[in-house]
């Protein structure tokens, strides 16, 4: 498996191998012996699967606050999403910074985003499945958003604001001015 690091500290893109033969492929798609090798301990302890029927669909940003924080390990199973993770550790070096990776079945990569980070994803093909583990259990209390589309953080999902298919929860979240993030970045002293 490559794993790569990006512009946020703790935010990884994670190829597995594949295989092919005539019949398709076969890919190891997680391994905890492979992550811990490469310095990476988290302990997954929900799967779940997301499905939208049509493209420009975003889901996010969202976030579970501590004591639930989740981190994720997100891939495409169908279709293909431009997923980004923020960094809303305060006193982070990155703090609101954000990073955007193309995550497809084809390519089969994933994104690996820490405790303290938003996350969020556009669908970019109709029929678009998205797979991810969560290393702590859904907590309703603890769940929150913030604007997918804030000024602030410009994000450049290549969408349209208007064009857009939203949620209630990720059509009222709240700016990235107004949120008093829960998370403290590691690092800071």
């Amino acid at each position: 498996m490559q794993i790569e690091d990006t512009t946020i500290p703790g935010v990884k893109v994670l190829t597995p191998r594949r295989f092919d033969d005539s019949r398709g492929f076969f890919s190891e798609t997680w391994s905890a012996r492979t992550l811990s090798d490469a310095g990476i301990d988290i302990v997954f302890v929900q799967d779940n699967l997301s499905v939208s029927e049509t493209a420009g669909t975003v889901r996010g940003l969202h976030y579970q606050s501590p004591p639930h924080a989740q981190a994720k390990l997100v891939r495409c199973a169908r279709g293909a999403i431009f997923d980004v993770a923020v960094d809303v550790r305060r006193c982070a070096p990155t703090y609101g910074q954000w990073v955007g990776v193309d995550l497809s079945f084809e390519n089969g990569r994933q994104l690996l985003v820490p405790e303290g980070c938003l996350h969020g994803f556009a669908t970019r093909l109709p029929g678009t499945e998205v797979v991810y583990k969560c290393s702590d259990f859904y907590a309703p209390d603890c769940d929150g958003a913030v604007a997918w589309n804030d000024p602030d953080l410009g994000i450049d999902w290549g969408l349209a604001s208007g064009d857009a298919i939203l949620s209630e929860k990720d059509r009222t979240a709240p700016a990235f001015a107004a949120f008093d993030s829960p998370f403290v970045w590691e690092g800071a002293v």
